[in-house]
């Protein structure tokens, strides 16, 4: 099977840490900070990325559907866009949604548990440009470190992620199922002096 995805979690929604008890108006306080931004892609065209709403969860695992053996379900990627501890970004081309990418924010780290792009959309550089943006706006919310997980074969989105600053730290071992295969542990860490930017 073609992998044509970057990254994806396995199983279903996935979360390490009972969820921070914020109000819903804080998380929405906060994510009107990022919003939207217009970035060009490789071909020139233009695409918007912006923050994912419940409407957008059809869309979303639909794509999830076509790329994953193991899809995230339309009602996880809805409960994904109102939870205070997380960051969903998606991106839109005209009316249509054409990616998404999917943080966990916790203490201080930014755990990227979904990344992916329409088959007929990828090699334009979309998924470089909505990762830029996803963490860039996670560092506006407190986001020093960022992680994940990537399928040891998929070798172009593992150059993707050390040309944005990630460097292998680990392997989970038989990590993905259909097929079965072992993951790199990828993280994006603060510089020596302790600083950290993700303005590319």
């Amino acid at each position: 099977r073609t992998i044509c995805v970057l990254a994806k979690r396995r199983g279903s929604v996935w979360s390490r840490k009972k969820p921070r008890e914020n109000s819903m108006h804080e998380n929405m306080e906060s994510k009107n900070i990022m919003g939207k931004k217009e970035v060009t892609l490789l071909d020139r065209s233009k695409v918007l990325v912006r923050l994912m709403q419940a409407e957008d969860a059809a869309a979303v695992a639909q794509i999830e559907a076509q790329l994953f053996s193991r899809p995230w379900s339309e009602q996880s990627f809805q409960s994904m866009s109102v939870r205070p501890e997380t960051l969903f970004v998606v991106v839109q081309s005209e009316e249509s949604i054409i990616g998404y990418c999917g943080l966990m924010l916790v203490q201080g780290e930014g755990d990227i548990t979904n990344v992916a792009v329409s088959a007929y959309m990828q090699g334009r550089g979309i998924g470089e440009s909505m990762l830029q943006v996803a963490m860039e706006w996670a560092e506006k919310k407190g986001v020093k470190e960022f992680t994940l997980e990537v399928r040891v074969s998929n070798t172009p989105a593992i150059a993707l992620y050390k040309k944005l600053g990630f460097e292998t730290e680990g392997i989970r071992r038989n990590f993905y199922e259909e097929p079965m295969e072992d993951a790199l542990i990828m993280w994006k860490r603060q510089e020596v002096d302790g600083t950290f930017t993700t303005s590319f």
